[in-house]
């Protein structure tokens, strides 16, 4: 009988290591089951992302239409600066004359309704030439989205991802994994395109 306490003692204490062992099994399983189901949210959502300055660094098609509104912009600060330069001409010699007393008062009120025609016609032309750029600007840019989506559809049909996003230093994305970067695969195929032209 003195025995009995003792042996239930040890059968107990016996029970509760089992217990414990498998119970930190169960748990080491749930942790490594959640830790799977973290990394791999599911079979049936992928994301991909391109970067959108390299995009713009190594697609040729995306650099010849900077090219394009690069120049577009010179040749409209030249046409300004011409103009420009042949208005001040003009002034200068107003100027010149009324210094020299040779100027009526008829010619100073021609060259006042003169001064602010021409301030107009530099405002205007200054306005239509603006225009056409941001217009020739957001066209180039319409159409580049336009072939990126129409690529990023063929793309995605083999790939199957789930969303595709563009991934820029502006963007609220503060982590990526460069696995599933499809920058190249962009770059390459849209250079390929554009080289068929």
């Amino acid at each position: 009988m003195k025995y009995i306490s003792t042996i239930l003692s040890v059968v107990a204490l016996g029970l509760v290591a089992v217990l414990f062992l498998t119970q930190s099994r169960q748990l080491e399983q749930l942790k490594k089951s959640a830790q799977t189901e973290h990394k791999n949210p599911g079979t049936g959502f992928k994301m991909a992302y391109f970067d959108m300055d390299s995009l713009e660094t190594h697609y040729d098609e995306f650099k010849d239409a900077q090219a394009q509104v690069k120049d577009q912009e010179n040749r409209m600060t030249q046409e300004l600066s011409s103009l420009d330069r042949t208005n001040q001409k003009k002034i200068e010699g107003w100027r010149q004359k009324q210094q020299s007393n040779t100027m009526t008062q008829a010619e100073g009120e021609q060259a006042q309704r003169e001064y602010q025609a021409m301030q107009q016609q530099f405002a205007a032309r200054k306005q239509e030439l603006e225009q056409a750029l941001y217009k020739r600007t957001e066209d180039l840019k319409t159409n580049m989205r336009k072939k990126i989506e129409d690529f990023l559809k063929d793309y995605n049909k083999q790939k199957s991802f789930s969303y595709i996003i563009e991934y820029d230093a502006n963007s609220f994305i503060y982590a990526k994994d460069s696995l599933y970067n499809i920058t190249s695969d962009l770059v390459e195929g849209l250079n390929a395109a554009y080289k068929k032209k």
